[in-house]
């Protein structure tokens, strides 16, 4: 009469060993990692690729592709990559290939010369960007183009220092990307030279398409003093094939911007099926 007990007593026992056995672990795989041996820069980079979902099931298929400034597993690729997924879900933007170039010395790849005394003292290595575009353009575009299946559209998306880059790349090389996106851009750099060269850079606009997305956050002072600069030639003499957006985001800090500029962005650059 006692054995039915016995026997519960005894999976009681036997239970938490049961439990303590390892479960199988999956890792959760968001994107692929490859090295690029670049001439320009003289280094080797590391890039980190999102794909689509669909990528390997439907060949057929070709997509634009996201250049992602500081676009290491530490840097913005993880969340940049997650918002690429997450158009795929929701059809609110194009499924995208996200090519996010991890940094090294970013004050030296994003930044060009500047006459500042205090930013050559605080930047010592500074006034990489001319080198750093022609990498993008020589070397990492060409290098893309051959490994995936890309529909020859892309753009480019940056913040802070990145996003100078970004704006600078706008203004000085326009034929380079289809589209531009700049949150919170560094355009104080070099007592605002960027942005009050931005007419003239303007005025010798090539004839063609293109796409610009700029916002900034409550940054106040000469970050918003330059970007106002910025719009403000940009009002005056809009280039022909144009379209910009300038949407400012003042409950927002340098801190917390580019996630939700990302969100917008995308909407704007490559609205999906469903774009609300």
């Amino acid at each position: 009469m006692f054995r039915p007990l016995a026997l519960a007593l005894g999976l009681l026992i036997a239970a938490p060993a049961l439990a303590e056995e390892p479960a199988a672990v999956r890792p959760i795989v968001i994107g692929e990692s490859l090295t690029l041996s670049s001439t320009v820069l003289g280094q080797v980079r590391r890039i980190n690729v999102h794909l689509p979902a669909g990528y390997g099931a439907h060949p057929e298929r070709r997509y634009p592709v996201l250049y992602l400034m500081d676009g290491g597993e530490q840097e913005d690729f993880p969340h940049i990559a997650g918002l690429a997924q997450l158009g795929e879900l929701s059809w609110t933007w194009r499924e995208m290939i996200v090519v996010g170039i991890e940094g090294i010395d970013r004050r030296h790849d994003l930044t060009p010369p500047t006459t500042d005394p205090k930013e050559k003292a605080d930047f010592p290595t500074h006034g990489g960007s001319a080198a750093y575009r022609r990498f993008l353009a020589e070397e990492l575009k060409p290098w893309v183009a051959a490994r995936y299946r890309t529909s020859g559209e892309d753009a480019i998306i940056g913040e802070s220092l990145a996003g100078l880059f970004v704006v600078e790349t706008f203004l000085k090389q326009p034929a380079l990307f289809d589209a531009y996106i700049a949150a919170s851009p560094s355009l104080w750099w070099s007592d605002q030279a960027l942005a009050r060269g931005a007419a003239a850079d303007l005025a010798r606009w090539p004839a063609e398409d293109s796409k610009l997305y700029l916002t900034i956050g409550d940054e106040g002072s000469t970050m918003q003093a330059s970007v106002d600069k910025v719009v403000a030639a940009l009002k005056a003499a809009p280039p022909a094939g144009l379209a910009w957006t300038y949407d400012p985001m003042p409950q927002e800090h340098h801190s917390t911007i580019y996630h939700p500029a990302a969100l917008k962005a995308f909407r704007v650059v490559w609205p999906g099926p469903r774009p609300d």
